[in-house]
C-alpha cells in the first residue's frame, strides 16, 4: 500500500471520527483538568488523547447511525460512508478501535470516573440526542447537556468534587452556548433537514423568530461567561481580554438584531464558536499561571 493510499485512509478515518469536533471536546476536558490541578503536564496530554479518541468513537458511531440520511443531504452526502469510500461495517470496527484505545489510556492513567464520564458523554450523544432529533425540533435543548459533560471529565479525572460550583458554572456556560450554536446552524442548513423529514424549528417559527430566540440564548451564554470571568478567573489581564471579546459579541449581535433587524447568521455562528474557544484557553492559562 502506497503512502498516498495510507494517507487517504487516515484522512477518512479522521473524518469518521469528526476530528475537528473531537479536538474541542478534548480541549474542553483539559479545561476541567487544568481548573482543578493548575497544570497540564504529561497527565493532561494522556487525558486529552484519551478523550479525543472516545469522542472520535462517538463521531464514528454518529456517521454510522445517520449514513442513510446523510446520503440525502447535499451538505453530508460526501461523507465517508454515504460516498461509498468506507463501508458501514468498516466504520463499526473503527468506532470500536477508537473507543478501546481511548478507554485503555484513561483506565491506565486515571481513576474510573474519567472513563465513566467519557462513556456517559458518548451515550448521551449517540443514544439520546441523535435518536431524539427524529422526533422533536427541540432535541437540541436536552441534547446540549452533551456539551456540558466534557469539562467534568477532566475535573473528575483528578478527584474534583462533582458538586463544586466552579465546574458547575463552566458546564453551564457550555450547556447554554450549545443551543444558539445549533440553532444558528439550523438557519444555515435547515432546508436540508427537511429533505430527510426531520422535524425542524423552521416548521414552527419564521427565520426571524429563530434569530430572536438564538439572540436570547446568546445573551444567556454571555451572562454565564461573565459569571466565570468574575467568579472563577484571577488574572486581570486575561479577564480584560475575555471581557473585551464578550462585549464585542454582545454589541455586534445587538446592533444587528435590534437596530438593523437582521442578525448575520454565519458571522454570529463563528463569533459564538470563537467565544467557546477563547473561554477554554483563558481558563486553562489562568489556571496554570495563577493557581
Amino acid at each position: 500500500m502506497s503512502r498516498q493510499t495510507i494517507g487517504s485512509y487516515l484522512k477518512l478515518i479522521l473524518q469518521l471520527g469528526k476530528a475537528r469536533i473531537s479536538l474541542p471536546v478534548a480541549l474542553s476536558a483539559l479545561t476541567g483538568f487544568a481548573l482543578h490541578t493548575g497544570t497540564i503536564g504529561l497527565e493532561g496530554v494522556y487525558l486529552g488523547v484519551g478523550v479525543f479518541l472516545i469522542s472520535c468513537s462517538s463521531g464514528t458511531i454518529n456517521h454510522w447511525q445517520e449514513h442513510r440520511i446523510d446520503a440525502l443531504m447535499p451538505r453530508t452526502q460526501n461523507r465517508p460512508i454515504p460516498s461509498g469510500k468506507i463501508s458501514p461495517l468498516f466504520a463499526t470496527w473503527v468506532a470500536l478501535l477508537y473507543f478501546i484505545s481511548g478507554a485503555v489510556i484513561l483506565t491506565i492513567h486515571f481513576p474510573p470516573a474519567a472513563l465513566i464520564a467519557s462513556t456517559v458523554t458518548l451515550l448521551s450523544y449517540n443514544g439520546f440526542y441523535t435518536p431524539l432529533k427524529k422526533y422533536t425540533a427541540f432535541a437540541v435543548v436536552p441534547g446540549s447537556l452533551v456539551g456540558a459533560l466534557p469539562p467534568y471529565i477532566g475535573w473528575l479525572a483528578t478527584g474534583g468534587d462533582l458538586f463544586s460550583p466552579v465546574i458547575f458554572w463552566v458546564a453551564v456556560f457550555f450547556f447554554i452556548g450549545q443551543i444558539p450554536h445549533f440553532w444558528l446552524l439550523l438557519l444555515m442548513f435547515g432546508k436540508e433537514y427537511k429533505l430527510v423529514g426531520y422535524p425542524s424549528l423552521t416548521d414552527i417559527f419564521t427565520d426571524n423568530q429563530i434569530k430572536r430566540l438564538s439572540y436570547t440564548w446568546i445573551l444567556s451564554t454571555i451572562a454565564a461567561a461573565l459569571i466565570i470571568a468574575f467568579k472563577i478567573m484571577i488574572s486581570k489581564i486575561i479577564i480584560v481580554i475575555l471581557l473585551a471579546y464578550i462585549f464585542y459579541v454582545l454589541i455586534s449581535t445587538s446592533l444587528q438584531l435590534l437596530i438593523k433587524n437582521n442578525l448575520q447568521v454565519r458571522s454570529t455562528f463563528f463569533k459564538i464558536n470563537f467565544l467557546y474557544l477563547l473561554m477554554m484557553i483563558a481558563i486553562i492559562i489562568d489556571s496554570i499561571l495563577l493557581r
